[in-house]
């Protein structure tokens, strides 16, 4: 590869290629892959983003004994009826996913696992049941 992409310079990619016959797309894929193997680019911060302030200002809301149990959408629309806009309903998400935080945010009652009642009978008239079935005895 390193020999077509020296011929393609002077010569150009297509006859490069038919001469020391290789595939155009195997040249090309491997010198993307080239390129992208010396310089990985960080994604970049975008122009309307939120600064770590305002992101710290919305958890601080987002945290507040008033907004404890809401979920955002509830939290976006309380606040503008007051008149404040911090962010959209999403950027909300964003921040609390970031915090690691997105989850039912509502207390609520979390039933312990029910466990089937067992019944050993080991002599007769000892368990009576509408289906015998289900009931354990001394043998299979």
């Amino acid at each position: 590869m390193i020999a077509a992409s020296e011929l393609a310079r002077s010569v150009g990619t297509s006859k490069a290629c038919q001469t020391l016959e290789i595939s155009r797309a195997s040249f090309y894929r491997r010198k993307k892959s080239m390129a992208s193997d010396q310089e990985p680019s960080a994604r970049p911060r975008p122009v309307r983003g939120l600064t770590p302030n305002e992101r710290q200002d919305v958890l601080d809301v987002l945290h507040s004994e008033r907004f404890a149990d809401k979920p955002p959408a509830e939290v976006y629309a309380t606040l503008l009826d007051e008149g404040i806009y911090l962010c959209s309903i999403r950027t909300m998400y964003r921040i609390l996913a970031d915090s690691q935080e997105v989850r039912e945010r509502r207390n609520q009652l979390q039933h312990p696992a029910y466990k089937k009642p067992e019944l050993l009978a080991t002599a007769p008239n000892q368990v009576w049941s509408w289906d015998i079935t289900k009931l354990l005895g001394p043998a299979k």
